[in-house]
């Protein structure tokens, strides 16, 4: 405009009067139709909206196209959360302690392992329950304790001859048992049918791994072989789900992963070898599966003198395409597989490329989608070199080791890999390569018989004791979590809600750390009604990022009149199209029947739609430490910062009303979005923690197809009295209706007394929070929320309606 008004000025002594009139009107016609006038359906201030096809569409793949690119970014930006000092073991050690406590974090490696003896022998009357014997070693079937309800299963190996030279933990992939890493594949006994499957047959399939725990046993090591949770897939009430994925479900949401719970079995292992009063190198290999646990493992706990990795070492940016057991939240922020490599310096770790499982999950299930292949060689090749770049200046030099069995398509455990980790554990004796193919010795044979999937079956309901054990316990882990709340007044409690927010913020709902664009913003006119206009408004939030909604703004509204704003937010699957119109029995069209009261209404479309796809948005968000709401949360920003720049719009009146997906909207997002000044939860509320993880609860999300709800480690940290906690001192309501199958009308009332004892005894404002009960189903009632609406945004009520 400045160079347009210079202009004006200088030629103004050979112009007419009118001439610079009429040429000031052409720049200001100009820039009225850049950016818009309400008559030509654009609203005031913002640019024609001109996208066709379906913009929630285009809203979700934005997303999905942001989540990669952060994704491939996460690699340069994980060395801002380390702190190496490589000037000696020592030091190194200590400098990583940091990541060491995060990385345990993520696995949920955090209760407090017992300590014992030795590993207990299965017995029957007439002897061992499972034993073997070799030229020389003996193999028995043992258990050994883990903590409180948890305990491991699998094999002991022994020398025969003399005292064991190492200590080597050796661990299966998920597809095999342990048997298969000693002795030919065991066929399953009778009744068996559903337990885990036995290694494929040679003579038709090559072999996944060579039979290393018996190469290591007769290379004198005692060799401790556990069994991990399989992924053979049955059904649980209305779903079917690998076994894995339904550890997954009961673990996550409570701070703990199926990989951590068997990170901690082996450690457990360790604790006994470390402890025996004959000392020897400590060492663990792991094949598939058992080499993610092996590289987590020997990470962690630096009595693990040498560790070896087979048929799993890759870079890690694919992880959201991998089984769902396997997602880890905040991985991918400071955590590769390389970084975890180096995390063993100066140790020795063997990385074998070989044939790795390769799976798909089953479709047609509940489950979610999911794949293993064989990690590609030149990915292996070129993340040990990253590794090892990562600690190239160490001194004494890092020992990673690349070991290729067949050019990275041969079975795992080869010769030359065995040869290389007995190597790290100072062992004389080696493993040949031709010893490391043999098949076993024609007089190993079990002298009992046993049945595998009675042994998984106990694994696997020893975690459904325990995950019922935890929640049952968490609610006071979050109350010693909420210690530092203090509600004694509305002062006390503003001063200390904000650490919980900023928790929240960062470590539950996941917040990308970079600003938000400039939003311009685009409309255009789509409902004409007596009431109102109705316009779609598209605006820009981060990099291929849009938020995108309705705006029905009232007919009539005078000059320098200002309105309150309601944001209703639809649920799961749903439109902003649902809340205005289509007389569906769940929404009742609440969007316009409150814009007919004379609110200003904006209705958000939300991320969760299209099934599958928005929640592999879910799976690509979680490695990187965020989940949907990272996205949504910086979406309401905003739409609510626009919103407040309307001339309509009374900035601190904006309310938020969500249903079901969008209840759930209305507990995480009002928290962080300071722009909201009250929040009503429809159809949702309820003891969230119990509901996702109790298996005494028929209608939870146990039993259903929506993988994505689960977040990390909510149980020990924010249920929805604690969200509620957080939306304070700002007004908050609950409508529930008595048939609504979100969970029983018990559950919910247990969980807003909470909510209740904190708004009326605690901060004294018992004015600022209800909950309306109805007669009727998972639904919008509007009737007393509508009155809360108006009470708490200041806004009269229709004439004929009690004021």
């Amino acid at each position: 405009m400045a160079p347009i008004v210079k202009t004006c000025m200088v030629r103004v002594g050979v112009l007419t009067l009118r001439s610079v009139w009429s040429f000031l009107a052409l720049v200001v016609a100009g820039l009225a139709a850049a950016v818009g006038r309400a008559d030509d359906g654009v609203l005031p201030n913002t640019r024609p909206l001109k996208m066709e096809g379906d913009i929630a569409d285009a809203l979700v793949s934005g997303v999905d196209r942001f989540l990669l690119i952060e994704t491939a970014e996460s690699v340069e930006r994980r060395s801002g959360f380390w702190r190496r000092d490589l000037t000696s073991p020592e030091a190194f050690r200590a400098s990583i302690q940091p990541n060491v406590r995060r990385l345990a974090h993520v696995l949920g490696v955090r209760d407090e392992r017992v300590p014992f003896n030795a590993p207990e022998v299965l017995q029957t009357p007439d002897g061992p329950r499972h034993a073997a014997e070799g030229a020389r070693f003996t193999a028995t079937a043992v258990t050994w304790p883990v903590f409180e309800g948890i305990h491991a299963e699998g094999l002991l190996l022994r020398p025969k001859d003399g005292e064991p030279a190492a200590y080597v933990v050796a661990i299966p992939d998920a597809g095999q048992m342990p048997e298969d890493l000693v002795a030919a594949p065991m066929p399953l006994s009778a009744g068996a049918e559903g337990g885990i499957r036995p290694m494929a047959d040679p003579s038709t399939e090559p072999p996944a791994t060579t039979q290393f725990a018996r190469m290591l046993a007769e290379a004198g090591c005692e060799v401790l072989v556990p069994v991990l949770i399989d992924r053979t897939v049955e059904k649980r009430r209305r779903v079917e789900l690998p076994n894995r994925e339904w550890a997954y479900r009961l673990l996550f949401q409570l701070g703990r992963t199926p990989t951590g719970l068997e990170v901690q079995k082996v450690l457990a292992a360790v604790d006994w070898f470390a402890g025996r009063e004959l000392r020897r190198p400590v060492g663990i290999i792991g094949y598939g599966e058992g080499g993610r646990v092996a590289l987590f493992a020997a990470a962690l706990d630096e009595r693990i003198a040498a560790a070896c990795v087979s048929g799993y070492f890759d870079a890690r940016e694919d992880l959201w395409q991998e089984p769902l057991d396997r997602n880890l939240f905040g991985l991918l922020r400071e955590f590769g597989d390389a970084e975890v490599a180096a995390m063993l310096a100066p140790r020795k770790l063997v990385v074998e490329a070989s044939r790795g499982p390769e799976i798909v999950v089953p479709t047609g299930t509940a489950a979610g989608p999911g794949r293993l292949v064989t990690p590609p060689i030149e990915r292996v090749r070129t993340e040990v070199m990253r590794a090892q770049a990562i600690v190239g200046g160490f001194q004494p030099a890092p020992r990673i080791a690349l070991i290729e069995s067949d050019g990275g398509g041969g079975p795992g455990g080869s010769g030359a890999a065995l040869e290389a980790l007995l190597s790290g554990l100072g062992v004389s004796q080696r493993a040949r390569p031709a010893e490391a193919q043999a098949p076993p010795p024609a007089g190993l044979a079990w002298h009992t018989g046993y049945d595998p999937a009675a042994r998984q079956r106990r694994q696997l309901r020893e975690i459904e004791r325990y995950s019922e054990w935890l929640w049952l316990g968490c609610e006071e882990v979050r109350r010693q979590f909420f210690a530092k709340l203090d509600s004694s007044s509305l002062e006390r409690h503003a001063e200390t809600v904000q650490r919980y927010r900023d928790y929240f913020d960062t470590e539950v709902i996941g917040r990308f750390d970079r600003d938000l664009l400039p939003p311009d913003v685009r409309t255009r006119k789509v409902y004409d009604q007596p009431g109102w206009t109705g316009y779609e408004v598209v605006m820009d939030v981060f990099p291929d990022v849009i938020a995108y909604g309705l705006l029905l703004l009232p007919k009539g509204i005078g000059p320098g009149e200002r309105r309150p704003v309601v944001v209703c937010q639809h649920g799961l699957e749903g439109r902003p199209q649902n809340v205005v119109e289509g007389d569906s029995r769940a929404y009742i069209n609440y969007g316009a029947l409150l814009a007919d009261r004379g609110f200003i209404v904006f209705a958000p479309q939300n991320l969760y739609l299209f099934r599958d796809r928005f929640r592999t948005l879910q799976r690509k968000a979680n490695p990187l430490g965020k989940t949907l709401f990272s996205v949504i949360v910086p979406q309401h920003r905003q739409m609510t910062d626009w919103l407040k720049t309307l001339p309509q719009v009374d900035p601190e009146r904006i309310g938020f009303y969500g249903i079901s997906y969008g209840g759930k909207t209305a507990m995480r997002v009002p928290p962080l979005v300071p722009n909201y000044c009250l929040s009503i939860c429809s159809a949702d509320f309820a003891e969230w923690i119990w509901k996702n993880t109790s298996q005494r609860f028929p209608s939870g999300y146990l039993f259903t197809g929506e993988y994505e709800i689960w977040e990390y480690n909510l149980g020990n940290t924010f249920n929805y009295a604690e969200m509620a906690a957080m939306i304070a001192p700002r007004p908050f309501m609950v409508e529930r209706g008595h048939f609504d199958g979100v969970a029983p009308d018990e559950a919910v009332a247990y969980e807003y007394a909470k909510v209740r004892r904190l708004y009326a005894a605690q901060l004294g404002i018992p004015e600022r929070t209800e909950i309306e009960w109805f007669v009727g189903p998972h639904a919008i009632h509007g009737v007393g929320t509508f009155e809360f609406l108006h009470r708490h945004l200041r806004w009269p009520k229709p004439q004929g309606e009690p004021q």
